[in-house]
């Protein structure tokens, strides 16, 4: 291991840590030797991650608290629990995210049109996406603060936090242009709005060494169908979508002492979808 990727002794909290990249980041981390809290909804979800990481990492430090980053006491008790085993936050990652799947069967409404978005979504994904992260990093990131911990907040959002979302992907051939499936409208101002707060994180607790970025992932490649995967495809320079763990090193970089110059930026990840 390079010394500036060592992680041994810190204990990282990942949220959303039961989902496909999350999974991918705790793994990052703990090839690194960090000890790895993993949060989510569901305890059932959080045993099977752990389970899946320990068939990898036998010898892994992993422990799993049910969280919901919405509700600011649900955080808090996570908190207190972690405070009274001795074990303080070093790196955070808010991973957490509703991630609506586009579909569409032609004969209903189709919610996901910004005309039909019903108010209520709005509120519950932008509760999730990016209230929670600003609430864990203000439980969290004061903590890291508070101990001066040279501490590393890293928001997860997305390649749609630099450019507006291809409606072209999800056309559905047959269907009315009211009846065409859409990314929400949400997806794209929680991605936007966690490089807004990363930057502001970036600032204010510098003079204390914590430090914030984002990492913005491209499209990543989960059983999706031929058509959807050629669409997208067609659109990344390499050619292709991402592989889940194709993320790992640079969450590794972005945790560890390997990027400590590196403060309040978003690193876009998308095989060149971008630039294109």
């Amino acid at each position: 291991m390079l010394e500036n990727f060592n992680l041994l002794g810190k204990t990282a909290l990942i949220t959303g840590a039961a989902g496909l990249l999350g999974v991918e980041h705790a793994a990052a981390l703990i090839e690194c030797g960090a000890n790895v809290v993993l949060t989510d909804l569901h305890d059932v979800d959080l045993s099977k991650a752990k389970k899946k990481l320990l068939l990898e990492y036998a010898n892994a430090s992993i422990i799993f608290h049910e969280m919901d980053v919405s509700n600011i006491n649900s955080i808090i008790s996570v908190k207190e629990k972690l405070d009274a085993e001795g074990k303080f936050i070093d790196i955070l990652i808010n991973n957490a995210a509703i991630d609506p799947k586009v579909a569409s069967d032609g004969n209903v409404i189709e919610t996901s049109r910004l005309e039909n978005f019903s108010r209520d979504d709005w509120d519950l994904q932008i509760s999730v996406g990016l209230t929670g992260a600003f609430q864990t990093a203000k439980i969290f990131g004061s903590d890291m603060a508070k101990r001066k911990a040279r501490g590393v907040i890293l928001n997860i959002a997305s390649d749609l936090s630099v450019f507006s979302p291809d409606q072209r992907l999800y056309y559905r051939n047959n269907l009315n242009d009211d009846l065409q499936p859409v990314k929400p409208v949400t997806y794209s101002v929680i991605k936007s709005g966690l490089v807004g707060l990363t930057r502001y994180l970036a600032t204010y607790w510098i003079k204390e060494g914590i430090r914030s970025n984002a990492l913005s992932p491209g499209g990543v490649f989960n059983g999706q169908s031929e058509e959807f995967v050629q669409k997208l495809s067609n659109l990344i320079p390499l050619g292709r979508m991402a592989n889940k763990n194709e993320y790992r090193s640079a969450i590794q970089f972005l945790c560890s002492d390997a990027s400590s110059y590196m403060n309040g930026q978003n690193i876009v990840m998308d095989g060149g979808r971008s630039v294109w």
